[in-house]
């Protein structure tokens, strides 16, 4: 196996163990590409394309589900679904297409990422507490208004800051607009269908130049290994919120926040 290959399975894993968890996948790709000698305009766009295999990876672990939205747009309780993800997708989808090139040009470095890992730490901590104590009022999807769905999407654009964690983000404002914690990952998973899709394939068309044949290999093993790791921590993450809260992800994102600080100062 030659070095570029394994690089590629390795950052493949990286992307879809923590694509949909609260930690930030794109903390993790800087420090390990950077630790394997994998960076640059490259990696970057490796980097973009191997999310396609996570947003994947979640659209297969929910198949029944979006077909039976695909089929049911007929219904009522489909049409209010499907107008609450369009809702959460927009206020992220307008600004960040306003903001995408100042966003990549002066937010996306180690130091604002690993501050960004912290600082969303100690949020998850506090926004623990209060959902705690105030406790949650929706406890499926479909008693979620357009409303508690903005709510969300608000929450979405502070992913836009590298390293908030767009899954963290998303659920933490769920928290926060009164779902559980159940029903909030949940609707992060779907909130991430059109929003990841939307800004992969735009990262995408902005760097079709850097995409070469020669990639081909490296890069669909990547996307591969990616696929099948996020089907997994899909499923192991949905069980582990329904018994328990995210206050060890807090705690990791900080731990792990400081250490990119020092690794990258």
């Amino acid at each position: 196996m030659n070095l570029l290959l394994l690089q590629a399975l390795i950052l493949g894993v990286v992307e879809g163990l923590t694509e949909f968890l609260p930690v930030s996948s794109t903390g993790h790709l800087i420090v390990v590409g950077d630790a394997m000698g994998f960076t640059g305009d490259r990696a970057k766009t490796f980097e973009i394309f191997i999310q396609l295999g996570s947003i994947l990876g979640v659209v297969w672990f929910y198949r029944e589900k979006v077909w039976g939205l695909v089929t049911g747009l007929h219904r009522p309780p489909e049409q209010r679904f499907v107008l609450n993800l369009f809702v959460a997708f927009l206020p992220a989808a307008v600004i960040g297409l306003m903001a995408h090139k100042y966003i990549k040009l002066y937010l996306f470095s180690p130091l604002t990422v690993g501050a960004a890992l912290v600082v969303g730490g100690f949020l998850i901590l506090y926004i623990e507490r209060w959902h705690q104590h105030r406790g949650a009022r929706i406890h499926s999807m479909g008693e979620m208004t357009s409303l508690d769905a903005f709510k969300v999407g608000i929450a979405q654009t502070f992913s836009l800051f590298p390293g908030t964690s767009r899954a963290g983000a998303t659920i933490m404002g769920g928290l926060l607009a009164g779902l559980n914690r159940t029903t909030a990952t949940e609707f992060s998973f779907f909130l991430a269908m059109p929003t990841m899709f939307a800004a992969t394939l735009y990262d995408l068309y902005k760097n079709l130049n850097l995409l070469n044949a020669a990639d081909v290999p490296h890069f669909a093993a990547g996307f591969v290994l990616a696929f099948l790791t996020a089907v997994v921590v899909v499923k192991l993450f949905l069980g582990y919120v329904g018994r328990h809260n995210f206050t060890p992800f807090a705690w990791y994102r900080i731990g792990f926040g400081a250490l990119v600080l020092l690794y990258f100062w």
